[in-house]
Order: structure tokens, then C-alpha cells, then sequence
């Protein structure tokens, strides 16, 4: 047994590939907090997580040094990571969502068009994996609120297969001719 090492459970914990993610700080805010002996400042850090292809999450960490709360925000983006339907480089269909007072516009966009979008809304798409998007940032310009909107918004997509099965359709017929060739489902 001297010959051999014996390796801790961390040590094993340590050795596992974690997948890359496409990780992107999309906010950092300082609060401070008046105290006896003066102000106590703390970070709040807005952290998008994606795969590039088709999964997302949002995660905001907290902590009282820039580095622990972009550390806390990762692991909590990964951890409430959704998967999101993507046809072929874009969306399968427009989606309006209002979040608080933030309200985002999600269309989609030819091949070629590329990501047409801003700050927080970029982050969230991208990440996911869209390549080719077209959105529109109403109402508040709150970024948390902001990303916040896009999840809902992106949650709110509908799976092509499963709405052309619920309208008894071809598959087809619930997308543009321009998307046709390019309908894909990741599970």
C-alpha cells in the first residue's frame, strides 16, 4: 500500500472534466452599507453560462470581493441552465416577454443576419448558442431585469415537432421556407 497512493475524494472530485461552458460577466454593482465604523462595501455580479448549443442559464453571486461573487454566479447560472429550442442558426418564432419593467422583443432572423441585440440580451443569446437573431430592448434598462426578460423569454419558446403534433400539421407548415432545411432538435 506504501507503493500506491490512496487519492481523497477531492482529489477525485478535482480529476473530473467539468463541459465548457461559454461563461460572460454581464454585470457588476457595489452596494455599501453604512456602519459604525464606516461603509462595508459588497459586489452583486450577473453571470451568463452557456454550451453554444442550445442550453442557458443566469446566475447572480454575491460576495464581498469581485472574484467569490463571479465564482458564486457561475455556479449558480450552471445550475439553473435551460434548454431552449433552436432552429437551425435561430429561434423558431417571435416571443414578447415583460419582466418586472423590462420588456424584451425575440424575432428571428435569416441566415447571415447575425446577433442583432445589446448588453444583457446579447449575453443570454449568445451563450445559448443563436447565431442569427434579431431583438429589441423596451422599457426598463435594468441589465438584471433585462437578462431576466430574455430567460423568460427564450423559456417561453415552443419546440417546432411538439406544436406542429399539437396543430396536427407536417412539421413544415409551422416553419418559414427559409428554415426548413435546417429544423435540428438537441435533447
Amino acid at each position: 500500500m506504501a507503493a500506491r497512493e490512496r487519492r481523497s475524494g477531492r482529489d477525485r472530485v478535482a480529476e473530473r472534466e467539468e463541459p465548457e461552458f461559454d461563461e460572460r460577466v454581464v454585470h457588476i454593482a457595489r452596494t455599501a452599507k453604512v456602519q459604525k465604523g464606516g461603509r462595508r462595501f459588497h459586489f452583486r455580479a450577473v453571470v451568463v453560462v452557456g454550451d453554444n448549443a442550445g442550453s442557458v442559464g443566469v446566475g447572480i453571486g454575491k460576495a464581498r470581493d469581485v472574484p467569490d461573487a463571479i465564482r458564486k454566479g457561475r455556479d449558480r447560472a450552471i445550475k439553473n441552465m435551460h434548454r431552449i429550442p433552436v432552429v437551425g442558426t435561430t429561434i423558431p418564432h417571435e416571443v414578447r416577454t415583460r419582466f418586472s419593467a423590462a420588456e424584451v422583443l425575440l424575432r428571428p432572423a435569416s441566415p447571415g443576419t447575425g446577433v442583432i441585440a445589446g448588453g444583457g440580451v446579447r449575453a443570454v443569446v449568445e451563450a445559448a448558442g443563436i447565431r442569427d437573431i434579431l431583438t429589441k430592448s423596451l422599457g426598463s434598462s435594468n441589465i438584471l431585469n433585462v437578462v431576466r426578460a430574455t430567460m423568460q423569454a427564450l423559456d417561453e419558446l415552443k419546440w417546432p415537432e411538439e406544436e406542429a403534433r399539437r396543430r396536427g400539421l407536417p412539421l413544415e407548415a409551422v416553419t418559414p421556407f427559409w428554415r426548413q432545411s435546417n429544423v435540428r432538435r438537441e435533447s
